[in-house]
């Protein structure tokens, strides 16, 4: 495994995180934002935060989509 084969898992698991929808997915599973308050930061409330990141870069994610597409067309 190269590290070009890690960065498009990496790019692909950020796309399937930018594509959960809150109300269909996150609150009935109690990972909304509003549900994870608190001083002491769990691994849930890590995870929300990272699927909260993902769904704010859609637009990078879409370029970084394109590039990679785009090189996959040219390099075979």
């Amino acid at each position: 495994m190269g590290f070009w084969t890690l960065i498009e898992g990496f790019l692909l698991f950020s796309n399937a995180l930018a594509i959960l929808n809150e109300d269909r997915f996150l609150t009935p599973r109690g990972l909304s934002f509003e549900a994870t308050t608190g001083r002491k930061k769990s691994l849930k409330q890590q995870a929300v935060g990272l699927i909260y990141v993902a769904q704010y870069f859609r637009l990078p994610l879409i370029i970084l989509n394109i590039i990679m597409i785009i090189s996959k067309l040219v390099s075979g």
